[in-house]
């Protein structure tokens, strides 16, 4: 888990213009939980959401892709800026093919962040495939890079930084907070 990238995969890393990412059991650590009347809770992490809006802010489209439906998701993609989120989607491959089109990327130009069997096919397609380290096995087995912090727990962070210090970013935003 997490680790070192080799040459090819950190080379695919300074392509990526897009960054995708499932949302339970990514963004949030795969818990649903319902108060007594029917509302339903969802928690994130404030770093993981720090880290995309700076993935945003140094020029990277962010999309989610989630197969369930939440209005919890919409005020969290709100929060944080995000217009492309796709719900309901039990075929991920369909919104993902969606979102290049919408912004004229291939496949090579994307990230997916993903846990569990449903995003095998998006995994199997984007340039850089990247999982949670709380993952089912057979996600973790095909990607290029496991996190090694869990869904909702750091992992959408630690993906984040990975990518921008892949694309000489990260110094340049750090030495920005030093200089204020």
């Amino acid at each position: 888990m997490g680790g070192t990238l080799s040459k090819e995969v950190t080379e695919r890393i300074r392509g990526i213009r897009l960054l995708i990412f499932d949302v339970d059991g990514v963004l949030t650590d795969g818990k649903i939980v319902y108060t007594d009347g029917g509302v339903e809770i969802k928690a994130f992490d404030v770093r993981d959401g720090h880290g995309i809006k700076l993935v945003m802010r140094y020029g990277m489209d962010v999309a989610l892709i989630t197969a369930r439906r939440s209005s919890v998701v919409d005020h969290r993609a709100k929060d944080l800026g995000i217009d492309l989120v796709y719900q309901g989607m039990k075929d991920k491959l369909k919104a993902f093919d969606e979102i290049l089109e919408k912004k004229s990327l291939k496949p090579a130009d994307a990230a997916y962040v993903g846990d569990d069997i449903i995003d095998l096919p998006v995994l199997k397609r984007v340039g850089f495939s990247c999982a949670v380290s709380d993952a089912v096995d057979e996600v973790k087995g095909v990607v290029d890079y496991v996190a090694s912090k869990p869904g909702g727990g750091g992992a959408v962070r630690e993906i984040c930084e990975l990518i921008l210090k892949a694309q000489s970013k990260w110094d340049g935003i750090v030495r920005g907070y030093l200089h204020r």
